[in-house]
């Protein structure tokens, strides 16, 4: 499999091999589906919480005599049954997290990059053409590519096109050890600098 690759101005310099083993990959969709879930699972933060009645404000006398009144039998007004009582079986705080075997998760992610491979929403390109931090610049080169909406992957830590990145809300840069299923579809491009390729077919 090759890809063109392209400069900043989506020129094409030449031409670079997709490793087979990686971006052949059948698209499984509900291997996608899990690990996408297990990932937004893994997010959430899991810090709702209800008052019981051991922790509702209220004393704790009781209303009336057990016997005599011809009313129902009562506790506290704390009880579950009356307002601003405490909540029965109510949410509390816990973690959604689990995993899930690390040969699934990989193999997820190369389905992930091989949907984005047949879909044509892959660029390959050799730089982004930045030589200070600037949001602007990052901007109109990503426009005269035709992008809008992408994830940009770079092969180590980039200081420069990490910061002008920041401020557009429908870009992403990712280092290749961050590179998750997620994120791969969560935006409409995946943006590989030529260096990530190398990286991303040593981690996966």
């Amino acid at each position: 499999m090759e890809a063109p690759l392209v400069n900043s101005a989506n020129e094409e310099v030449g031409r670079v091999a997709l490793p087979e083993e990686i971006f052949g990959t059948p698209v499984n969709e509900a291997l996608l589906w899990e690990v996408v879930r297990m990932q937004t699972a893994n997010r959430r933060r899991g810090t709702h919480a209800t008052k019981t009645r051991s922790e509702v404000v209220g004393s704790g006398r009781k209303l009336w005599v057990q016997k005599g009144t011809g009313r129902a039998r009562v506790g506290d007004r704390k009880n579950p049954l009356w307002k601003g009582g405490g909540t029965i079986h109510g949410p509390q705080p816990r973690s959604y997290a689990y995993s899930m075997p690390k040969k699934k998760r990989r193999l997820a992610l190369r389905s992930a990059l091989a949907s984005k491979a047949r879909d044509g929403e892959l660029v390959v390109v050799d730089g982004l053409g930045l030589t200070e931090i600037s949001t602007k610049a990052l901007a109109a080169n990503l426009k005269a590519m035709g992008i809008d909406n992408a994830l940009i992957v770079v092969p180590e830590r980039d200081e420069v096109l990490e910061k002008s990145a920041r401020n557009l809300p429908k870009v992403k840069v990712l280092r290749v050890e961050g590179l998750n299923v997620y994120d791969v579809l969560c935006f409409e491009k995946l943006v590989l600098l030529k260096g990530a390729l190398e990286r991303i077919q040593e981690r996966v």
